[in-house]
């Protein structure tokens, strides 16, 4: 298809044929009340070659959405606290492969929940296999996460236990689903990675991330809490009752931790940094973020012959069930999922890709050296209009790149 000339060539259709269309794309999906507020980028080697920001922050306001609206971005830390946690392995004070127990040693303790008895109780056996970093950053740790399975959610309810909303540090102390290396589910790993960082470093999760990625980055409208000038620009949640949205009267609460895997506010320019760093093989306006063939090890398949498939909601206030791309093989790298062949929309064999809970999503192609995210900020995940409206998006953006 000759990508990477037509991303030299295009840019003047990048700049003027994309931004009608997915202008148009973007902009009729609020205006017709499916979305309260989008906003979304792509960037190329070259930069941001498209933003555009549609509907409100708010329907309880009427406040318009902007390019710099901040957002509660939820797992799109994930990526940026592996990143972090890669730079730690550079620096040779974290092993991949390495059992976690060796930095937490509680986490050789963890066992894994086999069922429950006739009476209802937990029934527990040892792991089998030692969890390492690369299974906490893979979700194969067997960490998860209650909204996408049932024994897990079983589990808190008859214990008792924090469940992982409550924001406290003890929600991460729960039996695994299974041993660590032989499944893949999406869960709580990259908030052990985070714990495991903090623990060799001695340091907050923030204070690292804002040193040695965010700063260097220029992310300066990115972190765990929210400066006076992003709490001006801070958009709503809205939850889809079916007929209509209503807003989440406060996402705010005191969390004991700050969390590997989710809890990061940022903007879409900002994620635009982070994008072009990861196209840039690591580094940004001069800013060595991680080495190339770090970021090419990230970028792959690393865990095997697993797949990542379907996830199964167990409360759908939170979530519908989901599934990528179905038909196509996805496996993880290290922080983010990677499709092993191409998407429908183009998007090229071996590209990453993420998700937030709150119905936003990016892709990075490092192969045709683009990227875009589109974000809203709706529950519960998987809102079928958000996600339509995301494959439209990349879609469109494949289409000018090759016409």
């Amino acid at each position: 298809m000759g990508y990477r000339r037509a991303i030299n060539a295009a840019r003047t259709v990048m700049g003027d044929g994309m931004q009608t269309t997915l202008d148009s794309i973007l902009g009729r999906a609020t205006e017709d009340g499916r979305l309260p507020g989008v906003v979304a980028a792509v960037v190329d080697r070259d930069g941001v070659a498209y933003e555009g920001a549609f509907g409100v922050r708010s329907l309880e306001t009427g406040v318009v959405m902007s390019t710099d609206t901040v957002l509660r971005v939820a797992s799109q830390t994930k990526s940026v606290v592996a990143v972090a946690c890669l730079q730690a392995v550079e620096d040779g004070i974290l092993n991949l492969d390495a059992p976690a127990s060796e930095t937490i040693p509680s986490l050789g303790d963890v066992e894994v929940l086999e069922g429950f008895d006739e009476a209802g109780a937990p029934i527990l056996r040892s792991a089998t296999t030692a969890m390492t970093l690369r299974h906490l950053l893979t979700h194969t740790s067997g960490s998860v996460y209650e909204f996408w399975n049932a024994d897990c959610a079983r589990w808190l309810e008859a214990t008792g236990h924090p469940d992982f909303m409550s924001g406290r540090v003890a929600t991460l102390d729960r039996p695994l689903a299974f041993d660590p290396g032989t499944d893949v589910a999406y869960g709580l790993g990259i908030d052990w990675a985070g714990r495991m960082l903090e623990e060799v470093t001695d340091r907050r999760l923030g204070e690292i991330l804002a040193d040695r990625v965010l700063g260097p980055l220029g992310m300066t409208d990115t972190g765990y809490a929210a400066t006076p000038s992003m709490d001006e620009r801070m958009a709503s949640v809205h939850f889809h009752t079916g007929d209509e949205f209503l807003p989440v009267p406060s996402m705010d609460s005191d969390w004991e931790f700050e969390s590997g895997g989710a809890n990061l506010m940022s903007t879409v320019g900002d994620f635009c940094r982070f994008m072009s760093m990861v196209l840039g093989d690591g580094e940004l306006d001069g800013e060595r973020i991680l080495r190339p063939e770090t970021l090419a090890m990230a970028c792959r398949n690393n865990i095997d012959d697993l797949q990542f498939i379907r996830e199964t909601s167990t409360n759908p206030m939170v979530s519908n069930d989901f599934e990528y791309l179905p038909g196509v093989p996805k496996t993880w790298g290290l922080g983010w999922v990677v499709n092993e062949e191409a998407a429908p929309s183009c998007r090229s064999p071996g590209s990453v890709f993420g998700a937030v809970l709150f119905n936003s999503w990016f892709w990075i192609d490092r192969t045709v050296g683009v990227g875009g995210m589109l974000a809203t900020q709706v529950l519960p995940y998987f809102h079928p209009d958000a996600w339509d409206l995301y494959g439209q998006f990349e879609t469109s953006v494949y289409d000018h790149l090759t016409s």
